[in-house]
Order: C-alpha cells, then structure tokens, then sequence
C-alpha cells in the first residue's frame, strides 16, 4: 500500500453522533427558552466543532447571527456540554463495515483527528469499541481545530510517519482542506456531516461512497 498511516475524522466518518447531538442540542435550547431544532437540522449544524455547533443552534441557521453576545454563547456553550456528556454515545453508532476496514489495516499506525473535545471523543471511543484500533488520538481542544493542518501534522509527528506518507479520510470540507493545508492526500466520504457540498469540488485524491470501499481504493 501506498501509505504508511491512517488518520481519521471522527462523527460523520466513523461514528454516526446525530442523534446525541441533536438530543443535547434541544435540551439546552429548552433551557434557554429558545425554539428547538430538527434533526436534519443538526446533521447540517455539525462538522465544524462544537463551539460552532452552538453557535449555528443559537442563529437557527448555518450563517451564524453576528449579534450574539459572547456572553450567551458562552452560557448556550456550557448547558450544551453538561447535556451532552450525559448522552455522549447513548443513541450513536459505527457506520456500516467500519471495524472490517479498521481490522483490515491492523498493521497500519492510525490516528483519529477530531474537532470534537477531548472529554467527549475518548467516552466515544470506548463505548464504541474501536479505541484499541487507534495508536493516537487528536482533538479540538488540542490546539487548533481543521481546517488549520495543525492537527493532522501533530498526528503524523506522533505516529513518527512523514505528511506525505499519511492518508486522511474524512467527510467534510474541513478534513479536505485540513489535508491540503498539510500536504497529505485525502479520501473523501459521500455521507456523513458535510453541510450538503459536493466534496469533489475540493479535489480528493479519492472519493468512497462506503466506508467498505476504503479497502480496495487504497490498496
């Protein structure tokens, strides 16, 4: 194979979190007396890190309203991650094939880069069963969050692989970006939480409509 490391992006990649997502996201609307939000709605919200998240909820709409005060963002943020960690990973769920692919490159050095805290992607991991696969674990609160390519050349430093012998894979125009930025090829997913854009417009070096593709289109 090509590469010598995997690193990965986690909700909308591996882990389908919606749901726990949406669930904390109307609990701390209620809170706030503000109206609540569809699911749909918060598959399109997310992909950016949670302080967006937030603040997507608090505008009711992907631009985020420029008069929100710091103050209530910093409240909405706060209720959000209270609710949230009482949830983390209840209602979540591995994509189809995700431990067949991931076994499948056992003997790869693997990384997952998330934009996610850290509080949150390690419960994650374990209550989903797959943090044995991962050798490093990168997130949001780290440092600096993709699209910045921080993040991904932190985890190529810490699997000891060159940028250019690294793959990652994601399902955002983040992850893409995040790749470019670190001069690391990408591979694309089609599902997932990429707000509705077509991702090819970014150039991957691969596009997968399945996780279980990932197999043959990079060996």
């Amino acid at each position: 194979m090509k590469y010598q490391a995997l690193l990965f992006d986690l909700d909308g990649t591996l882990v389908d979190s919606a749901e726990d997502m949406y669930i904390a996201s109307n609990l701390m609307l209620t809170d706030l007396a503000r109206p609540i939000v569809s699911q749909t709605m918060v598959r399109q919200f997310v992909g950016n890190g949670i302080e967006m998240l937030v603040k997507r909820l608090l505008s009711g709409d992907m631009a985020v309203n420029p008069h929100l005060s710091a103050a209530d963002i910093e409240r909405a943020t706060s209720l959000f991650f209270s609710h949230y960690e009482a949830v983390v990973a209840e209602h979540s769920a591995l994509y189809p094939h995700v431990e067949t692919v991931l076994a499948a490159f056992a003997h790869i050095p693997k990384a997952v880069v998330t934009n996610k805290a850290r509080r949150f992607t390690l419960p994650l991991l374990e209550k989903m069963a797959i943090a044995r696969h991962f050798d490093v674990v990168i997130c949001g609160d780290d440092g600096d969050k993709k699209p910045a390519p921080t993040p991904l050349l932190s985890a190529s430093e810490q699997l000891a692989v060159a940028p250019k012998d690294c793959l990652m894979i994601g399902d955002s125009k983040s992850d893409l970006l995040a790749a470019q930025a670190a001069a690391m090829d990408c591979l694309a997913l089609t599902y997932g939480y990429h707000q509705g854009e077509d991702l090819r417009q970014y150039n991957p070096q691969y596009l997968c409509d399945q996780f279980l593709d990932i197999i043959t289109t990079i060996n």
